[in-house]
């Protein structure tokens, strides 16, 4: 019968029901399923799976000294994506990796669909994070802290988290993921940190400060008045600037600036 590891969706979570998975199951069929977001299936035993710290390093291990770093970081990238299947594809990836002569280059392997899925969902995210790092939108509060509000569809603030440190090392900042109800924090001068479990206070992130009222209404203007009517190329727009990240973005706040288009035919 087929074992099933139910696990949390994080990367402590999955990376430990891999763990018991390819410890118990090595000569027999199992799965990995996401709790919450599974569909039952006949004749399949189901095992809650704890996240465990231990397990999930023994895993990083094992992927980076057996597939190397590069195959690690796709499967890293693939399981940040917000998909249902993707614990379970990186766990066939991994036993895939075992009936080739060389384990290191099974991320080639794209005629297998489970390396295909790692594959896609990948770089999926790896271009949502590159995205972010130039469409998000800082906000200077009443306190001085800076604050961008994101809504992405994987978990991308571990990938853009060290872009932005080194950006703004000596700042206060705050990037708040809107879709996971997560907090990427930056203290001036140390490293960042992710705050799990609390959520946005709109009244706090209402409170701009004096100039950056300024400064949004002076963006705002120089936004619209850049854009010539007769040029304007709504596909090429939203080639280069999906709608999906426009909502979080200073210049198209509001109606008046929603019209104003940013991009036009070269």
């Amino acid at each position: 019968m087929k074992q099933v590891y139910i696990c949390y969706d994080t990367i402590t979570g999955i990376f430990s029901a891999i763990h018991d998975a390819w410890k118990e199951n090595r000569n027999g069929e199992a799965g990995i399923a996401l709790r919450g977001r599974m569909t039952p299936q006949l004749f399949c035993e189901y095992r809650e799976t704890a996240e465990s710290e231990k397990k999930s390093i023994a895993v990083e291990r094992l992927i980076k000294q057996n597939l190397g770093y590069n195959t690690y970081w796709d499967i890293y990238h693939a399981l940040l994506a917000d998909d249902s299947e993707k614990a379970d594809a990186v766990y066939n990836t991994m036993l895939a990796a075992r009936t080739i002569p060389d384990s290191r280059k099974i991320m080639e392997h794209l005629s297998n669909p489970y390396v295909a899925k790692v594959f896609e969902l990948s770089r999926s995210v790896a271009n949502e994070a590159h995205l972010f790092t130039e469409f998000i939108r800082f906000r200077e509060l009443e306190n001085g802290v800076l604050l961008s509000e994101i809504t992405p569809k994987g978990q991308v603030l571990t990938c853009i988290a060290d872009h932005f440190t080194n950006r703004f090392p000596l700042e206060n900042w705050m990037v708040y993921d809107k879709t996971h109800k997560v907090f990427l924090v930056h203290q001036a001068g140390k490293n960042w940190v992710l705050v799990q479990g609390e959520e946005l206070n709109p009244e706090t992130a209402g409170r701009i400060s004096e100039a950056e009222g300024e400064f949004e209404r002076l963006w705002k203007g120089f936004c619209s008045s850049i854009s010539i009517k007769e040029r304007e190329n709504l596909a090429l727009q939203r080639s280069h600037l999906p709608m999906h990240f426009r909502q979080d973005m200073t210049e198209f706040c509001d109606s008046s600036v929603r019209s104003a288009h940013l991009l036009r035919r070269p």
